[in-house]
């Protein structure tokens, strides 16, 4: 007898068949046989909670691997967590703000073993948030960005490309945020149109123009376009007297084509040591230049008066202060530019020269650049990006892009292991000898978390690398292609000679269901443990998986999960009433043709549903099975064959129909709902549904 089966499924129960997958060992690939498969999960920030982006993640990752092990592959999915450098500190910042400390109230150290603690306590939970989600990914294997193996290896990396002429360190101007202290790179950087005051100043004979007069103090060069005929009578060099705001200067003039003529006069001053522009026309000309703003944003003693002061309260004071002395000739009040922010506390980026270190793009080595590197690997087929306008975005963006700054003024991180004395500069994790200075600063985690795939695999030994590098398979979000998937191609390339995967699938974001992004402010977060809570891990799984087609942000609503709540629950009850019609049915039993005809229409969902999923059309496949189970088998051939079972010359083939179309859509849909599927498997098997083969056309 068939023992009572519940009306409804139960996802409670869901942790212990988590469990029953993971004692089995077949999340390990060592206990799998067949042709490596390998992912590698993108490394989650161990500074906070898993949030539905992450479920989305986790979902297509788990989805994809599942299938890859029904097929018979032996699959690698290599779970791992972020230090997560800079992002982190500002997280953990904001805790010191909330308890009224701050880390310049602290030592270095102190300030590294609070963080330090905070990151594995929300590294544990990650990791059990990750498991929670269902991902069936090898844990014997876990690694952290802070792994000594994997810092060995970055070290190693670094020394390497130095040698070879790939880094250098400069005393450039950069991307600096006042409030976090550190230099950014341009991706870590944002632009906010906004309308301001313009003001138009006499400057000796010349009008210049600047929304930001705070800067000028310095201003000793005045530039215009070689070919703008009405500055033809002023030559480049010559000297030029007039009253500047704290007194009389000497002004030179400069001429470089980097001023637009159309603009305003077409005459400017520069300001070296705080806007890019006037920087690199700085260096052209070997011009000198000193600092105006310090890196808390106060103006500094060249100011005079206005010494210690904020840039934007002292504005206004030192427009007063040159309407005073007869220079303000007009002020346009709707000045519309973009203006540049750091991207974690939106305040204004204020440039500054400092010496950072920096990997060269677009230097040739032996022939190839290393963004070079990333094109040939994109453009010759060896990396298929899904969708292909991402690939072209990413090509675009590598045909303009700069030197890389990678040193982060910030306590938490990788230390950059070098070390100065005078002018010399030894690269090494100890101290050369006495006499050396330590490099003070840290790794943009980029840095290290783009050599992830054959770091952590290097990290787990030579077999390890041997049998599953390259990965096959990279599953990200598209916002971070420039960030990440460019770098690792390039590092994969440099170090290995090979890209680190061949299949790149890019997620968009989740929205809220009126596609607006999720935001706690705005109250439409979805807490994705809190859904599996409420409605079962197959549902949230589902909701994540149907209509999100790569590169496209996904709205989700918590009543779009309820209905896939509602499919779980039809599988089960379709699930319940074949197994207590079919109890002892004959697996031989001679088909009748209607019965026959229905397994030969199964057949083309397998074709259909094994083509889609080779093809990774995961949302495809995801919706076309849930409407055959839902619609053609429960609604229609489980409806018509109550008739038949009734029937005892019809009674054995339907029974062999139903258990046929039954045990095989368990299998399809496995790696979509792996939790209600597994439940109603063992059921009827002791061997796992997890490692049955994929159906195969008949």
């Amino acid at each position: 007898m068939t023992k009572e089966i519940s009306t409804h499924y139960d996802q409670s129960k869901e942790s212990e068949i988590y469990k029953l997958w993971e004692s089995s060992g077949y999340f390990n690939p060592d206990n799998l046989e067949g042709e490596p498969f390998t992912i590698i999960m993108p490394p989650s920030n161990a500074n906070g909670q898993v949030h539905v982006g992450h479920a989305l993640g986790f979902t297509l990752q788990d989805t994809i691997i599942r299938y890859q092990r029904m097929l018979g592959k032996k699959t690698l999915w290599l779970p791992g967590t972020d230090h997560a450098g800079f992002e982190t500190q500002v997280v953990f910042e904001k805790k010191l703000e909330k308890e009224g400390r701050s880390r310049f109230q602290m030592t270095r150290e102190e300030f590294y073993k609070e963080i330090w603690d905070f990151v594995q306590e929300n590294k544990k939970q990650t990791e059990d948030g990750i498991k929670r989600l269902g991902a069936s990914a090898d844990w014997s294997r876990n690694m952290f960005t802070l792994d000594p193996r994997i810092i060995k290896i970055v070290y190693e990396t670094f020394e390497q490309m130095y040698n070879d002429g790939l880094i250098y360190r400069d005393n450039r101007i950069c991307n600096w945020c006042p409030k976090h202290q550190t230099g950014l790179s341009d991706l870590e950087t944002k632009y906010e149109e906004r309308t301001e005051p313009f003001y138009y100043f006499k400057y000796g004979p010349f009008t210049i123009a600047t929304s930001r007069p705070e800067t000028k103090f310095g201003d000793k060069y005045v530039v215009m376009h070689p070919d703008d005929k009405r500055y033809q009578d002023y030559k480049n060099g010559q000297k030029i007297e007039l009253e500047w705001i704290n007194g009389p200067i000497t002004a030179t003039v400069i001429k470089d084509k980097a001023v637009d003529p159309e603009f305003g006069s077409g005459v400017m001053t520069i300001t070296p040591a705080h806007d890019a522009t006037d920087f690199e026309i700085a260096q052209r000309h070997k011009l000198d230049f000193e600092q105006i703003i310090d890196k808390r944003g106060k103006l500094l003693p060249i100011a005079g008066e206005f010494v210690g002061v904020k840039i934007l309260e002292a504005r206004p004071k030192i427009i007063e202060k040159l309407k005073a002395k007869g220079l303000l000739e007009k002020v346009d009040e709707n000045y519309k530019h973009n203006v540049q922010l750091c991207y974690k506390c939106s305040n204004l980026i204020e440039p500054q020269v400092i010496p950072q270190w920096y990997v060269a793009m677009t230097k040739e080595i032996k022939g190839k650049a290393l963004r070079d590197k990333i094109k040939d690997a994109i453009e010759s087929g060896e990396v298929v990006i899904n969708p292909e306008s991402k690939a072209n975005f990413l090509k675009t963006w590598l045909n303009e892009i700069r030197d890389w700054p990678i040193s982060r003024q910030t306590w938490w991180g990788i230390p950059i292991p070098a070390w100065y004395k005078g002018d010399k500069v030894k690269i090494s994790e100890d101290s050369p000898g006495e006499g050396w200075e330590k490099d003070p600063d840290t790794f943009d985690t980029w840095f290290s978390s783009g050599q992830w795939p054959y770091a952590t695999l290097m990290a787990l030994g030579e077999k390890d690398f041997e049998t599953f590098y390259p990965t096959r398979v990279l599953e990200t979000g598209w916002d971070i292609i420039f960030f990440w998937v460019a770098r690792m191609i390039m590092f994969g390339q440099y170090k290995t000679g090979k890209p680190p995967f061949s299949y790149v699938y890019l997620h968009g974001l989740v929205r809220d269901k009126d596609r607006q992004k999720m935001s706690k402010s705005k109250g439409n977060v979805i807490d994705p443990l809190g859904v599996i809570d409420t409605y079962g891990n197959d549902a949230l799984r589902m909701a994540l998986l149907v209509g999100n087609l790569p590169g496209n942000d996904l709205p989700l609503s918590e009543q779009k999960v309820k209905g896939y709540r509602n499919f779980a629950n039809k599988i089960w009850n379709a699930a319940r009433f074949v197994m207590q019609n079919t109890e002892g049915y004959d697996p031989s039993a001679k088909l009748h043709s209607d019965d026959e005809n229905i397994l030969n229409d199964l057949n083309q969902i397998i074709i259909t549903a094994t083509n889609q999923m080779n093809k990774y059309a995961l949302a495809h496949a995801a919706e076309d099975l849930y409407h055959y189970f839902w619609h053609t088998f429960a609604d229609k051939i489980i409806e018509e064959s109550k008739a038949k079972l009734a029937n005892p010359e019809t009674k054995a083939s339907t029974q062999r129909m139903l258990r046929e179309i039954l045990e095989t859509n368990l299998k399809l849909l496995h790696p979509f709902m792996p939790f209600v599927t597994e439940t109603i498997w063992q059921m009827n098997h002791k061997d796992l549904l997890m490692v049955e083969s994929w159906p195969s056309n008949k």
